[in-house]
């Protein structure tokens, strides 16, 4: 019953702010994306009963090939270093990265601010970094230039 609350209050929030998205109401999953400065932005929001916490996951669009993939773990510690909130997960046996950003509304009521915050932070942190682990992936830059390039 919480679960199908949060799930009503983040679709409510989504209509209210008029943003474009599929919803599987079954499995309390909402799929969206935004335009991002470089690539695109796209987003699953899924509020887990058992948990009772809601995920926002977004998958980047291309995988660490395997001959950066040492490179890809040391870039994608240094990104997380410096994050406030969320933070990206990397499996090192095939490349794939995403952004992932959790919230408990165990024993509390997630409002629509909330569900904003979430939005625009993991918006905002997967376009501000998924073009510099591009250029990572593609060769166009060294670790050292990514090290450098997110530090400044």
């Amino acid at each position: 019953a919480k679960a199908r609350e949060v799930y009503g209050t983040l679709t409510s929030m989504l209509d209210h702010i008029g943003w474009s998205y599929e919803k599987d109401e079954e499995n309390f999953i909402i799929k969206s994306g935004v335009k991002g400065d470089d690539l695109p932005v796209e987003f699953i929001v899924v509020v887990k009963p058992r948990n009772e916490v809601v995920q926002f996951i977004s998958h980047l669009p291309f995988d660490m090939p395997e001959d950066k993939r040492i490179d890809g773990a040391i870039a994608i510690n240094v990104i997380n270093w410096k994050l406030v909130d969320g933070s990206f997960d990397y499996d090192i046996t095939d490349g794939s990265m995403m952004f992932r950003m959790t919230s408990s509304y165990r024993e509390s009521t997630l409002g629509e601010e909330l569900f904003k915050y979430m939005i625009m932070v993991a918006s905002n942190t997967v376009d501000g970094y998924n073009d510099k682990l591009f250029m990572l992936a593609k060769g166009m830059i060294t670790i050292q230039q990514f090290i450098e390039n997110v530090n400044e």
